[in-house]
């Protein structure tokens, strides 16, 4: 495996021809499209067909909408060993609010795949936004707690769910013990019946790490509460923020340094962010919203606007600027040096998994440089597939 960096003058078939691969190959594993224009500075995954020394079992994990493109899905599933639908809500009657799409294509997918399907439970209110007030009610009503979970396990049951997922956040700091103890019923319960539990923790770096998304979240009690935790390490560079990386390395590693204080390795995964923002500049705090763009959309940003790409050797992440109608924009993404970066960390620190947040565009260099550093070994039976798309 190797990571090329396109200079000037290069083309597709030169780049090929240096490799002694075909053009082809490159153009699918890097998902390059016709007229298979390349941007300076754009990162290029090349393949030798071979697998990294040491490779490390991984178990890897991803949130999708009920509305993601069936292809994509269809294409990241052999990769994962469990689907996180996103989300579920909840009402203080103790109802489940399910997600607006009909999840059951997805589940199905997955189960033909031997991937789990996970389902996601989240405090998400009316407005789409984390309701910390539903987080309140729950955690301060035990009976609320076992409607709630009641409801999980006949969902799951019926729907042919394998896992819960909880990801709350913005948990106020009162509630800081009582979402743990919750968190742990839950898991207690839903082992009895083999569904595994995760939790999704915000990216904290110290346990006295001030304000609201950090201070109702207890990594020791939550590590010990679920059967693994998923690290959001992403979102520092975010819509309504200033420009920056969307997951810098550095920032990355500051949490996970604390992590493995608080909770064993075999426990964690990575998160990992499969998105970019585009921002308009000047950034004006309160004023300025970033746009939201998959990886590939950045890369042909640049090469429409015929600007290099340029790479954060601190953040390990790759960006650049262009000039449209009069305005700068500004432009942050992953690439395949971002997230090998990634999965460096993960083999350094001995992290069991990745996960990631969201699997709504396909990023195929991301999936066939995992295959080559880590293998997945599923734990959920693969069914028998009913509509051909094995090929037969």
């Amino acid at each position: 495996m190797d990571i090329y960096v396109v200079k000037q003058g290069d083309s597709v078939d030169s780049i090929a021809k240096s490799y002694n691969i075909s053009a082809e190959t490159i153009l699918w594993d890097n998902q390059i499209e016709y007229p298979y224009r390349l941007a300076v500075g754009q990162a290029l995954y090349i393949s030798d067909g071979k697998t990294v020394e040491g490779r490390k079992l991984l178990y890897t994990s991803g949130y999708a909408y009920p509305f993601i493109n069936e292809e994509v899905l269809e294409e990241t599933l052999p990769y994962l060993d469990g689907l996180k639908v996103f989300s579920y809500g909840f009402t203080l009657e103790g109802e489940l609010v399910p997600p607006i799409s009909d999840d059951a294509w997805m589940i199905e997918r997955a189960q033909q795949w031997g991937t789990r399907p996970i389902l996601t439970l989240t405090p998400l209110g009316e407005d789409g936004h984390f309701n910390n007030n539903l987080v309140s009610a729950l955690v301060r009503s035990h009976e609320l707690q076992q409607r709630i979970i009641w409801e999980l396990g006949r969902t799951m049951q019926d729907k042919g769910f394998g896992g819960l997922d909880i990801d709350f956040e913005y948990v106020l700091a009162d509630d800081r013990e009582g979402f743990a103890a919750f968190v742990g019923l839950a898991t207690r319960v839903m082992n009895l019946f083999g569904y595994p539990v995760t939790v999704a923790l915000a990216p904290k770096t110290s346990a006295e790490q001030r304000g609201l998304l950090y201070e109702g979240i207890d990594y020791a009690l939550l590590g010990e509460a679920a059967n693994r935790a998923m690290l959001m390490t992403y979102e520092w560079g975010y819509s309504q923020g200033p420009p920056m990386a969307v997951a810098p390395i550095n920032m990355v590693r500051r949490v996970v340094d604390y992590a493995v204080t608080a909770i064993p390795r075999e426990k964690l995964s990575l998160g990992i962010p499969n998105y970019g923002y585009d921002w308009a500049l000047p950034y004006e705090r309160g004023v300025t919203r970033a746009k939201t763009i998959n990886n590939q959309q950045a890369v042909q940003l640049a090469i429409d606007f015929g600007v290099d790409i340029r790479f954060d050797e601190t953040a390990m992440s790759p960006y650049f600027r262009y000039w449209q109608y009069g305005i700068q924009h500004e432009v942050w993404f992953e690439d395949v040096r971002s997230i090998k970066a990634k999965f460096d960390l993960i083999r350094e620190y001995g992290l069991s998994g990745a996960g990631y947040w969201q699997l709504m565009s396909l990023f195929r260099a991301n999936w066939l440089m995992l295959n080559e550093m880590f293998y997945i070994e599923r734990e959920w039976p693969v069914m028998e597939r009913l509509d051909g798309a094995d090929g037969t």
